[in-house]
């Protein structure tokens, strides 16, 4: 079993080649070919995959850990690594006989998704038919298989369930829509279906893995009876916590020779006021990163000791999750008040990386609102659910 160092040091590693193609990566709006093959050499694709089929079963802690060093090379990057490992993750809930359709000739397949039911799936015999059109997913052209969400219609067209299907990239098309401000080479494009068969042994309930009822008939495998939303949350902050720390890092390298404008300080140095905002974008930074791995570390625990978490718990992961991203994104902003107007120079990198976290931050699963909400309610001991997905 590799270690977690060690994978993190594989991604450490790797940082000089994201950087070096970070322009490119922008420019083409998807990651290179060169990077996806580096990094599949690394295993880093493999981190949610089971190890039966020869990935590392990491693990939330592990995946976290990966994600944020590679986001000090480049952020799309690190985005699309952590969601296909969350997909990945997510095709080892499945059926085994699915698990082997997508792993089993290809261990670095690589799933990317979508949960949203935006489709329509009718019941045929041996499964369903399903179309639709899912936006945004990251890793379009990377991605071997998908995971999206479809509603389960019967012969009626009456809708019985919410469900994530898994459908083999052949049988999807890819439209080039992502055209965005930032996590500009994530190349979270729309995903098109038509008419495509879907085996019921494909087919997995939603509300059902929320509430920890998974299909996967290999229930000792810890990793996967972890908590179903809150690993598809907390994927997301990985990379906020990985450009938190490339700005930081940026802005400290420069205040030695960058002066204040129009002060009588020399440099950023030396002046007490920027010395006190670094001082609190950096705690801003650890504070993020100090919720976020005692987050992942409780979903670890629970899954070792095989107890789901229960809704109060789950609550405050969501809200937790929300807490580290939104003060990554104030430590950031800090960071960038501290360097000043030159940050926003095309080649300065504190641009790409005001422009990725700020339109990562914004994700459905990350919104401080929601996940204060449904962790306030939890507190109270309110019985008023504003979402499924906690």
């Amino acid at each position: 079993m590799t270690s977690r160092d060690e994978l993190v040091a594989r991604a450490v590693a790797l940082q000089p080649l994201l950087r070096e193609h970070a322009a490119r990566t922008e420019t083409d709006r998807r990651v290179p070919e060169e990077v996806v093959e580096a990094i599949a050499r690394a295993g880093l694709f493999r981190l949610g995959t089971p190890r039966r089929y020869g990935g590392h079963e990491a693990g939330m802690r592990t995946l976290l850990e990966v994600s944020a060093a590679l986001a000090e090379g480049d952020g799309s990057i690190s985005w699309v690594v952590s969601l296909v490992n969350a997909c990945n993750w997510v095709a080892g809930l499945f059926p085994v006989r699915a698990q082997d359709d997508v792993f089993g000739a290809d261990p670095d397949a690589r799933v990317t998704g979508v949960l949203a039911p935006t489709a329509t799936a009718l019941a045929v015999d041996g499964g369903w038919r399903v179309s639709g059109r899912w936006y945004y997913n990251s890793g379009s052209w990377q991605s071997t298989w998908a995971v999206l969400g479809v509603p389960l219609a019967d012969a009626a067209g009456d809708v019985v369930d919410h469900a994530v299907v898994l459908i083999p990239r052949e049988d999807l098309k890819v439209e080039d829509t992502w055209f965005v401000a930032g996590m500009k080479g994530t190349a979270s494009n729309c995903l098109v279906a038509s008419e495509a068969f879907v085996p019921a042994h494909r087919v997995l309930s939603v509300p059902a893995a929320i509430a920890g009822e998974f299909a996967t008939e290999y229930k000792d495998e810890p990793f996967y009876r972890s908590g179903f939303v809150p690993v598809l949350a907390l994927t997301l902050v990985g990379p906020q916590l990985g450009l938190g720390r490339a700005a930081l890092d940026h802005v400290v390298a420069n205040a030695a020779r960058k002066p204040v404008a129009n002060t009588v300080h020399g440099t950023q140095a030396e002046s007490v006021a920027l010395q006190m905002k670094l001082a609190e974008a950096a705690l801003k930074i650890e504070t993020a990163r100090l919720h976020a791995e005692r987050t992942a570390d409780a979903i670890d625990r629970a899954a070792a000791l095989g107890r789901y978490p229960d809704l109060a718990d789950r609550a405050h992961f969501r809200a937790a999750t929300a807490w580290a991203v939104q003060n990554t994104l104030e430590a950031i902003g800090v960071l960038l008040d501290i360097h000043g107007a030159g940050a926003f120079a095309e080649a300065n990198p504190l641009q790409r990386i005001w422009r990725d976290a700020n339109t990562a931050g914004r994700h459905a699963l990350a919104a401080p609102a929601v996940g204060y909400e449904v962790y306030g309610k939890a507190l109270l001991g309110i019985d008023d659910t504003i979402t499924p997905l906690i």
